[in-house]
């Protein structure tokens, strides 16, 4: 029997009892509201092949293959491969893939005209210590910004690449390094919940438009120091089976990149934007 715990008032929700390869719809329709209400859910104990995997991830939305090519399961494009092939050939570390998603607090896809809805990732391996994946709420953020902030950021669109002013593309294909910015309001209301966040990301905005460069960038800082807010955490300890789905339109995220890397912490992963259904 389906049971759900709030991990935080804010953010997190954990669903056990059920198995997502035999749910009803009126069970989506539980997981799906407890999703938008807690931004992140959690559901556990689930033994599941690549296809049931995919199955139940589009009943989110739309999977859209992540753009990088590179580390898609060789099996099935839809599907990411995170945490595989991450010694070089020379025996050292490659970081671009042991330390995917823990330079910085993130959103995933704003790179994109159409940012992702979501991200679902389905805990394959899972190292002995270390390897969390944490939460935080775009909605606190906005929330805890000073009313001139609010001000300022009202009706005004980040720019947004895949890099970054960094322009951090190792994981790219080199035609796809490039590409056009994606340009996005900073002060977004949530499609679903009608709720106002910080639509924001530290590591993929080039900048805030019509802003002097220097005024960009030290806007930027200031609001990277807001993005996450005491009791608005929540930071996930991994078990095997596990389907962790975020909320991109209203939350952040990192990975801890901590773990033994003698260890495996390998899971699939899935994009997932907007569908005809949400």
């Amino acid at each position: 029997m389906l049971e759900i715990r709030r991990m935080t008032p804010q953010v997190g929700a954990i669903a056990e009892g059920i198995d997502v390869r035999k749910m009803s719809d009126e069970t989506f329709n539980t997981l799906y509201r407890t999703w938008l209400d807690c931004n992140v859910l959690v559901v556990r104990g689930q033994q599941l092949e690549l296809p049931e995997f995919l199955a139940y991830s589009k009943r989110f939305g739309r999977i859209d293959p992540h753009p990088s090519k590179s580390t898609r399961h060789p099996d099935c494009p839809e599907v990411t491969l995170l945490g595989v092939n991450k010694f070089n050939a020379d025996g050292t570390l490659n970081q671009a893939i042991y330390g995917r998603g823990a330079s910085g607090w993130h959103t995933d896809g704003a790179y994109d005209d159409v940012p992702f809805k979501a991200t679902q990732l389905y805990g394959v391996a899972i190292p002995s210590r270390g390897g969390n994946t944490l939460f935080a709420s775009m909605y606190a953020a906005y929330d805890a910004l000073p009313d001139r902030l609010k001000q300022r950021i009202e009706g005004r669109f980040g720019a947004f690449v895949y890099g970054g002013r960094r322009r951090a593309v190792a994981l790219l294909n080199p035609e796809d390094q490039d590409k056009k910015p994606a340009l996005h309001l900073l002060a977004r209301v949530h499609p679903e919940t009608g709720r106002k966040a910080l639509y924001f990301d530290p590591g993929k905005i080039l900048r805030v438009e019509g802003l002097p460069p220097e005024e960009s960038d030290a806007l930027i800082d200031e609001l990277t120091t807001y993005m996450v807010q005491p009791g608005a955490e929540y930071h996930h300890q991994w078990q095997k089976g596990d389907i962790v789905i975020w909320d991109n339109r209203c939350s952040y995220h990192k990975a801890a990149g901590d773990y033994p890397p003698e260890e495996d912490r390998i899971h699939w992963r899935v994009s997932i934007k907007e569908s005809a259904a949400h």
